[in-house]
């Protein structure tokens, strides 16, 4: 049981992390325009133009998707775990695995809130130049 707690703390916490870099990576960028400018300059020909600019950037909508996607998973197993803790007749081993259960889908339902927070919150940073008095 230990283990598998520190494993589901470790998952959550490189989930956090490599969003946050990701979503870093474009206050960072090295060269004018940052990281908007590099992958326009990369786009080939026939390929959407507003591929990281704006609110309706095919990025943002991608690492929005994704996090609305671990939102919805982490309530369905939060039902999942409730259903579990309801049928488990009262047996140690049963309530304890379905406790872990909803544990985790609030783990998972929390990591996807703050990351979703966080990335928005960046994103509107860098496209601001910095200056979050607007936000």
């Amino acid at each position: 049981m230990l283990k598998h707690l520190i494993s589901g703390i470790i998952t959550c916490v490189l989930a956090v992390g490599v969003t946050t870099l990701i979503a870093t990576s474009s206050t960072y960028a090295i060269g004018e325009g940052g990281a908007p400018a590099g992958a326009n300059a990369a786009r080939g020909d026939g390929v959407p133009t507003n591929l990281a600019n704006g609110d309706s950037s095919i990025i943002k909508k991608g690492i929005n998707l994704l996090l609305y996607g671990v939102g919805i998973l982490s309530v369905v197993m939060l039902i999942f775990g409730g259903f579990r803790y309801i049928v488990s007749g009262g047996k140690k081993e049963s309530v304890t695995a379905a406790k872990n259960t909803i544990l985790y889908a609030i783990i998972g339902l929390l990591v996807a809130i703050f990351a979703f927070a966080i990335i928005n919150f960046v994103i509107m940073t860098a496209m601001s130049g910095g200056d979050t008095t607007d936000i």
